[in-house]
């Protein structure tokens, strides 16, 4: 259940006065260029807008944008779930985007009741990347560049998709955080891509997105190749124990463990280098 802040009469009422300010200030844009202050309010949604290099327009981002390096110099207005509407209007936005996936959409129902833009990306797989991204660019006057990027992704999207799969499908274990271990099921990026490239996801069938494995798990299902995601801290560090519990399964034994970027993480840019590294693995 997410829990939107509420907001006291006298700080509404300090709200209500800055927007009112903005809105003076501002001139109004009919949004038939490319809006010149914008603010993202995910993570994957900063890294497509720099790709379309729009980073001079990008005014405010998450706390969680943290890709490209740029992007942490941005200005912060707080999490995905929880962002400060009041930054975000002294931020002045000629337009906010969010996406269906992590921002709450009372919080997009908010910045409407001030007058501000919005737009929300709705791509949650990768089949649905290319497209998402033609359709912001669109609304940002960058369908071109837009465009060029979409075509990429694509264009490796349909290599793997005519490339014989290995036979047998390979079981893999893509493990996301290692204490507790949290593995990628359904649903995921993760997900989309080791089916793409033809590989068994043993949590594909989890109930959740994000499902907890026991060790028993794992010596039951006896992934051929185990794949631990490097998304924050020392992920190799805390994985000794794990890996020294699991020594007797086949995968550790022949040292068929890898270590990866955090590039399929998020559903952008970077995705399709993911799935190109993902896919050097399984031919080991």
């Amino acid at each position: 259940m997410k829990i939107i802040p509420v907001i006291s009469p006298i700080r509404q009422a300090v709200l209500v006065l800055i927007a009112a300010l903005c809105l003076s200030a501002v001139p109004s844009t009919s949004w038939g260029g490319t809006p010149k202050r914008i603010i993202s309010l995910a993570p994957n949604v900063t890294e497509i807008l720099f790709a379309l290099g729009l980073e001079e327009n990008l005014i405010g981002v998450t706390d969680f944008c943290d890709y490209p390096a740029a992007a942490k110099k941005k200005r912060k207005i707080g999490g995905m779930s929880n962002p400060s509407l009041e930054a975000v209007v002294s931020l002045k936005p000629d337009l906010v985007i969010l996406t269906t996936d992590g921002n709450p959409k009372e919080f997009k129902e908010r910045l409407e009741a001030f007058n501000i833009r919005t737009y929300v990306v709705r791509s949650r797989r990768i089949q649905d990347l290319p497209q998402g991204i033609r359709d912001l660019g669109a609304a940002l006057a960058v369908s071109a560049k837009a465009d060029r990027l979409a075509a990429d992704i694509e264009l490796t999207l349909k290599k793997y998709r005519n490339k014989k799969p290995a036979s047998p499908m390979k079981k893999v274990l893509f493990i996301v955080w290692p204490e507790p271990l949290i593995a990628a099921g359904p649903g995921t990026v993760i997900d989309d891509a080791l089916r793409l490239l033809g590989a068994e996801n043993i949590a594909g069938r989890a109930s959740a997105a994000y499902p907890k494995y026991s060790i028993e798990d794992i010596l039951r299902t006896s992934p051929d190749l185990i794949i631990v995601g490097k998304g924050m801290g020392n992920v190799e560090k805390v994985s000794e124990g794990l890996f020294r519990r699991l020594k007797i399964l086949p995968a550790v034994r022949d040292r068929k463990v890898f270590y990866v970027s955090d590039d399929l993480y998020r559903l952008g840019p970077r995705t399709i280098h993911g799935i190109d590294e993902i896919s050097g693995l399984l031919e080991k």
